[in-house]
């Protein structure tokens, strides 16, 4: 599963604003809802709920927030690299600076795990977590996020 398939179109974002986890889930889920069509409160509401079953912040400065949501016609990825990392309530309790944020369908179980698994393959390689925090444009940011992966599987 290729990560430039699933990123929405106008779904990366190079310098989010965002003062902490609350407020990024709720901005995300606005840009999410105008590139899906979809009720943002929806959003926001089922990626409030999630983070409720424990943090998607990842550890080493990345978050995952991931939910099924009815009515979503395919798996949908935004990116927002932030400009002042927030806290997230991470398993490391460093604050994030990248956010990935994955919707789904209600009924992609399996695409919806390969599309965890290959974000998870990218943030687990140091080069490609350079680049993405070197990246200051959409260009660069598009490239290193679309970049093929040189480590092993999830």
């Amino acid at each position: 599963m290729d990560l430039g398939d699933l990123l929405a179109p106008g779904g990366i974002f190079p310098a989010f604003e965002a003062a902490n986890k609350k407020q990024a889930l709720l901005d995300l889920s606005t840009h999410a809802a105008e590139i899906t069509k979809l009720d943002p409160r929806i959003i926001y509401d089922a990626l409030l709920q999630r983070e409720r079953l424990g943090s998607t912040g990842l550890g080493r400065g990345i978050a995952v927030p991931h939910v099924k949501i009815v009515g979503l016609p395919g798996i949908v990825c935004l990116f927002a690299k932030l400009a002042k990392p927030i806290d997230f309530e991470s398993q490391d309790s460093e604050p994030v600076d990248l956010i990935f944020l994955l919707l789904a369908p209600d009924h992609a179980g399996g695409d919806h795990l390969k599309a965890l698994a290959r974000i998870s393959r990218l943030v687990r390689e140091p080069a490609a977590l350079e680049r993405l925090r070197s990246a200051t444009d959409m260009t660069a940011l598009k490239r290193a996020l679309t970049l093929p992966i040189t480590s092993h599987a999830a």
